[in-house]
């Protein structure tokens, strides 16, 4: 697998793709576009992030640049404290849910946002073409190490004006966490405990070493959902190693499912603010469940569909001015504290919305819209993906509502297929999502049949 360079960053194996002199190359290109500013960093506790955190400081610092190290904490964190202090920019040592032997890095701009398209283009070509500038001995930057900066994160969420503490407090959650042994299990305790909630701590050592594959998915979190069941615990709680996506487990065990994590937040968030809003709006890309229509609708709200990729809904959540947004992976987006996916700020949503609500996870789910999404790929060989989409689009024409703002989405009456070509492997990814289970696997089945032309 190559090095991957994309608008989330750069990831790759470390010390085969991801190697000390890719480190520099970007990092001295990053000093030069931030114009040698002050830079905020975080990682999010890999046993190879202190190494690669390191080498990013020296870097920085040797091109001028002042670097504020926040040490173990979330991607959300790191953004957060860029906007907040002001800095030129940060940089978020993590791989997401890839694997341990992965790491990357990602960017931000001075907003607190990851570089987005325009900003990115202009970053790689001076990684691609520019040659390092170093600053000489008097004009070195400086160094800070600041590892508190969660509790500025979590007190962020904490004075969000609908946050009750007493409400939640109240209820006495009792919580099993399963933070992958890393950055979630430092941060995801110490707010609960703020909000007098019983933590059962499962993988939040923080050593690195992931206990699981760590992408926060049901078919990883079966000792999440058996721990919740075996300590009565009234919900579980997974991130990923980042803490930038919240998937939920309910009281029986049962796994919430990570589209009804924006889900929740969304009709919670719309039923406080929606009525004081002039044009209320929920953000999410194409591929989040379409649930949001159907709760978005009862606030008479708008909902607005971007491509997939965080900063693309980011950006035009600020530029519509919404309420809230995100990603059906769990992630959570609230301009109340920033406009970025944020853990941290999903679990003080739910937590509040089910201190509300009076009753257990599971019937909280059963009062919003049911639907299901089923994921597939196709291996296409030889076959010319985009040829592939075309023909099928020609072939839907009228079907259905097309969308290219991001491969091809076809919405039919009470459900929908999204397809998108790999940018690093030879395969279309399908998502179909329809009210009955059996209804999205026919539309995936159907679907894969049409691509390979069958």
């Amino acid at each position: 697998m190559p090095l991957m360079v994309s608008i989330s960053g750069i990831r790759g194996v470390v010390g085969t793709t991801l190697v000390p002199e890719t480190i520099v190359q970007y990092v001295s290109a990053y000093a030069e576009y931030c114009r040698c500013g002050k830079i905020i960093i975080g990682r999010d506790g890999r046993i190879t992030g202190k190494n690669i955190s390191t080498l990013i400081s020296s870097v920085l610092l040797q091109a001028g640049c002042d670097v504020v190290d926040l040490g173990i904490c979330p991607t959300p964190s790191v953004a957060l404290a860029v906007e907040r202090q002001k800095a030129s920019g940060g940089i978020a040592v993590t791989a997401s849910h890839n694997p341990m032997q992965w790491n990357g890095l990602k960017f931000f701009a001075p907003t607190g946002l990851f570089l987005d398209a325009e900003e990115n283009k202009i970053f790689w070509n001076l990684a691609k073409n520019s040659v390092p500038h170093y600053a000489p001995w008097d004009r070195q930057g400086s160094y800070l190490l600041t590892e508190d900066f969660i509790d500025e994160h979590v007190g962020a969420v904490l004075s969000l004006p609908f946050l009750s503490k007493d409400l939640i407090r109240k209820r006495k959650f009792r919580i099993v966490i399963d933070a992958v042994n890393a950055a979630g299990g430092i941060i995801v305790p110490r707010l609960l405990l703020e909000l007098g909630c019983t933590c059962i701590l499962q993988n939040c050592e923080v050593s690195g070493i992931f206990a699981h594959t760590p992408e926060p998915i049901p078919e990883n979190l079966s000792s999440l959902c058996a721990a919740v069941k075996r300590e009565h615990a009234d919900l579980g709680i997974a991130v990923d190693p980042d803490v930038d996506r919240l998937v939920l487990i309910d009281e029986k065990g049962e796994p919430y499912g990570e589209e009804y994590t924006i889900a929740t937040c969304a009709d919670f968030i719309l039923s406080k603010k929606a009525d004081t809003a002039s044009k209320p709006s929920v953000v999410v890309n194409l591929s989040t469940t379409r649930a949001i229509e159907d709760i978005a609708y009862k606030y008479h709200a708008a909902v607005i569909r971007t491509p997939v990729g965080e900063i693309n809904v980011a950006k035009r959540m600020k530029a519509e001015r919404s309420l809230i947004g995100g990603e059906g992976s769990g992630g959570v987006i609230l301009p109340d504290v920033h406009y970025g996916r944020d853990a941290i700020v999903g679990i003080g949503i739910i937590l509040q919305y089910l201190a509300e609500f009076n009753g257990p996870l599971s019937a909280l789910k059963a009062g919003l819209p049911q639907y299901f999404i089923v994921k597939g790929r196709v291996d296409l060989g030889t076959l010319d993906p985009d040829a592939a989409l075309e023909r099928i689009e020609q072939a839907h024409a009228h079907s259905g509502k097309v969308t290219k703002d991001d491969g091809l989405k076809i919405d039919f009456a009470h459900s929908w297929v999204h397809l998108r070509k790999s940018n690093t492997e030879p395969i279309i990814r399908i998502i179909a999502e329809a009210p009955a289970r059996t209804e999205a696997e026919e539309l995936v089945r159907l679907f894969t049949e049409e691509v390979l032309g069958s």
